[in-house]
Formats: structure tokens, C-alpha cells, sequence
């Protein structure tokens, strides 16, 4: 007899199966490799033009400390797109590797809630890991900042949800340069940098509309310890975005696998 799954149709036994694939690398080894980047950019542009901005106005605090969650924001969001866009299209195309999962027990929904809750995990993971290189610059300025990490896991839900979308339509290799250029432009403006105030209004509600100035928003609160309602309102955005993503998701790979 063919074993029962629970309603999420073995979404865990996808990232077991992640987790034992990853098992030759600890999970600091993962993060390393991850929040390298965001150093590079926390290094340049936080510590050194930081020293020739000072304080951000209107923030009142120094500018590496005002930047920093926001490449944390950043760093979470980037292992999920990783994990949930090429890796995800290389075991597709090549390994074909979800059309053999879908003849056992774990299900279309299985598969894809899997793969979504592995982006998440590993967005926990980088979080973690550049956290602790936060706390080494000596940049924190509030214990709330313990919760910008679990804060990732939405992040890591949103954007997983998006990008596994994203490559449900893939053609090739290149079509992820698409990606690049929403994604490129949207770490620029997404207040990464600078507050949104220094847009003119109408730009302003359209940076405010963007996924990533919402994930900016609520590690930066936590971050900076300024807690308040528009923090609820930041994590409902990236809740339901991820939402609508992973349904859209699940019918799409659904016509992928089953057709």
C-alpha cells in the first residue's frame, strides 16, 4: 500500500532531502558563501562612504548602522532566489529530478511547498550568519535585531514563492537575466541606500509597492528598535505576496510536471 503524506503532500520530505544533499557543508559554510557579497557592500559603501555621510538625516543614526539591515534584508532575500530559481531549474531541466519525485507519494504541492520552505531555511541560515558580522562591526543598536532573522523566514517565503514562479517559465539559462533586471534596479532604489524620502512623492508610492523596500522596512524597524503598526503592515504585504506567488506557483508547475 502506498503510504498516506500529510496535506502538504511531503513538503518536508523535500527539504530533508536538501538538508542531506548539503549534508558535506555546515550550515556557517553555506552562510559564508552567501553573505559574501553583502560584506563587500556593508565593507565600500556602509564603513567607507558611510564615514564621508555621517549621520542619515531625519534617521539620526550613523550611516553604516542604517544600511546594514537593509543588506541583511538583502542577503536573505538572495539565498532564497538562489535556492528557488537556478537550482531549482537545474534539478528541472536537467536532473529532471521533480518529475521523479512526483511518481512516489510527495505531490506537485509537496514539491513546490518543499522547495519554497528550503529557500526559507536557507534565508534563516545567511540571516544568522550575517547577523553575527553585524554584531562583530559593532552595529547593533537594539536587541529587536535577534528578531530581523526570524523576519527572514518571510523573506525567504516571499521571494522564494516569486522566484520558483519565475522559473516555472524558463526557457534557458539566459531567461534569468530577465530576473536581473528587475532585481538589480529594485536593491538600488528599494531604499536600500537611502530613505524614501528623498523621492519626490510619486516615485515614492512606487518604491513603497515594491516586495524588497518591504523586507528592507521591517529588519531596518527591528534593527534600529523603532517598533510600530507599519511593521505589521510590512510582514501582511510579504505574507500575502508570497501567498499569491506560491499559488501561481503550484498551478504552474502543476501544467509542468503532470503534462
Amino acid at each position: 500500500m502506498i503510504p498516506t503524506l500529510p496535506r502538504a503532500g511531503g513538503a518536508h520530505l523535500v527539504v530533508l532531502r536538501n538538508l542531506w544533499v548539503h549534508k558535506g557543508g555546515s550550515p556557517w559554510t553555506m552562510a559564508l558563501f552567501s553573505i559574501f557579497e553583502p560584506i563587500l557592500y556593508l565593507l565600500a559603501i556602509g564603513v567607507g562612504i558611510g564615514g564621508l555621510v555621517g549621520d542619515v538625516p531625519g534617521v539620526e543614526v550613523p550611516y553604516a548602522v542604517y544600511v546594514a539591515p537593509a543588506l541583511l534584508a538583502t542577503a536573505m532575500m538572495n539565498s532564497a532566489l538562489e535556492e528557488t530559481g537556478q537550482s531549482a531549474y537545474a534539478k528541472l531541466a536537467f536532473d529532471r529530478f521533480y518529475h521523479s519525485l512526483i511518481v512516489t507519494p510527495v505531490t506537485v504541492t509537496g514539491a513546490v511547498t518543499g522547495e519554497v520552505l528550503w529557500g526559507m531555511l536557507r534565508a534563516l541560515i545567511t540571516g544568522t550568519g550575517f547577523l553575527a558580522v553585524i554584531a562583530a562591526f559593532g552595529l547593533v543598536q537594539s536587541p529587536w535585531i535577534l528578531l530581523a532573522v526570524p523576519a527572514g523566514l518571510l523573506i525567504g517565503f516571499a521571494f522564494g514563492a516569486a522566484s520558483l514562479t519565475f522559473t516555472g517559465y524558463v526557457r534557458g539559462w539566459h531567461d534569468y537575466q530577465y530576473m536581473q533586471l528587475i532585481m538589480l534596479p529594485m536593491f538600488l532604489f528599494a531604499t536600500t541606500f537611502y530613505p524614501v524620502t528623498v523621492y519626490p512623492e510619486p516615485v515614492q508610492l512606487l518604491v513603497e509597492a515594491l516586495p524588497l523596500y518591504h523586507a528592507i522596512e521591517l529588519v531596518r524597524g527591528l534593527a534600529l528598535g523603532r517598533l510600530g503598526p507599519s511593521l505589521l503592515l510590512n510582514a501582511a504585504y510579504l505574507i500575502v505576496f508570497g501567498t499569491l506567488f506560491l499559488t501561481w506557483a503550484r498551478r504552474r508547475w502543476g501544467r509542468l510536471l503532470t503534462s
